[in-house]
């Protein structure tokens, strides 16, 4: 996606203080509704990881200076961490299903009601843990890019998946370098595609073969600069043509320039143009990227059609605060659709050839665009009107 700085206008769904967060779930849009069977696992997506709650300060002009004060017009809070990817799922209409540690403080309560309750995720497998806090970080959105603090503690014990993780249609693993997880390989042996992303390499080595858990991933989904790293190429394209050796899908994300693929079995490619949109918050958009391709390959849509989803639901997540609260929901996907074909701003033609297979999935749009959102705070002690 293509990003610019943008106003102020987007802010996070607010509650009542001590009330569970407002349900953004959408009964009846379920987008693998002709590909269940009775057979099905109960699950569509199982995840594992941390939980963080995420302050964002947005509006900043600059990066902050030492010895000053910053003042920043925009402010949001909303979980973090595995949480972006998990609510991002379930916005989609996915079955999705959560294995953290959550700290008993008054943030952990307020991150496991905005999931559990306000976001339909299951978190039958998760656990509160007494004494432990939970971490938090803030970041700080300026210039299209961010910086972020964080702190927090190890938990008092592992906090990872179970370690037979549940029959699920997917998973959703990050990978570290030099550091395999018995739950990914037990997973994919149980018949459960599992996708994969990867964070910087703090290391340099950026070794491939220090990825043990790819030979159980069906996707991996890097930027192009890991992609680039990894490979040991000059260009994110070869880079994801030399990825698909090792997996069926290779996916690199390229920015402004929008996302290419290659489909390791039948050597089928496709690359995809980004959307350019005036960005609030970056928060989380690989992460809402990752969640689209996963509901686009699980539904059995073409390639392309895969790619084109992934790049515009980051899109519309980087115009709105946060990680996890940012990620679209199928009305918002319905409002953009109606509006933007009507954009002086964009290509309308090319658009509606790019995304003429939205017709048939999308509900009748519900609100206007751009989406009205709430004050953005843990919760008003009474409703924010």
């Amino acid at each position: 996606m293509t990003t610019t700085s943008g106003d102020q206008r987007g802010q996070q769904d607010g509650a009542p203080h001590g009330a569970p967060p407002a349900d953004r779930r959408e009964p009846g849009l379920d987008p693998l509704e002709t590909v269940r069977g009775p057979a099905d696992p109960a699950r569509d997506v199982f995840l594992t990881g941390t939980v963080f709650l995420d302050i964002i300060f947005t509006g900043l002009d600059s990066a902050p200076v030492r010895g000053t004060e910053s003042w920043a017009r925009g402010m949001g809070s909303s979980p973090g961490g595995v949480a972006n990817m998990a609510t991002a799922l379930a916005r989609l209409g996915l079955r999705t299903s959560l294995a953290a540690a959550f700290g008993d403080d008054h943030y952990g309560e307020y991150c496991w009601d905005a999931l559990e309750q306000g976001e339909g995720i299951d978190l039958s497998l998760s656990r509160t843990l007494p004494g432990w806090h939970s971490p938090v970080t803030v970041s700080m959105a300026y210039e299209g890019e961010r910086t972020m603090v964080s702190h927090g503690h190890e938990a008092p014990h592992p906090d990872g998946a179970p370690a037979d993780p549940p029959p699920a249609r997917a998973a959703v693993a990050s990978l570290v370098p030099g550091r395999a997880e018995e739950w990914v390989a037990r997973a994919a042996r149980s018949g459960t595609r599992v996708f994969a992303d990867v964070g910087w390499d703090d290391t340099g080595r950026w070794d491939l073969a220090g990825l043990a858990d790819l030979e159980h991933c069906e996707a991996f989904l890097p930027n192009a600069a890991e992609a680039m790293r990894y490979t040991r190429t000059d260009c994110p394209r070869a880079a994801a043509r030399a990825l698909a050796d090792k997996v069926r899908y290779a996916v690199v994300t390229l920015g402004a320039e929008g996302a290419y693929a290659v489909d390791g079995a039948t050597g089928e490619t496709a690359e995809v143009p980004a959307i350019r949109v005036e960005a609030l918050d970056p928060t989380g958009a690989g992460d809402v990227f990752v969640a689209g391709f996963v509901t686009g390959t699980l539904a059995d849509w073409p390639l392309a059609d895969r790619l084109a989803f992934a790049g515009l639901t980051a899109a519309l997540s980087v115009q709105e605060f946060g990680g996890s609260l940012s990620a679209p929901t199928w009305t918002e996907i319905a409002a953009w659709w109606q509006h933007v074909q009507h954009d002086d701003r964009q290509d309308p033609e090319a658009l509606r050839a790019r995304y003429a297979f939205l017709e048939g999935l999308l509900p009748a749009p519900a609100r206007p665009w751009p989406p009205r959102r709430a004050v953005p705070t843990i919760g008003f002690r009474s409703a924010v009107p």
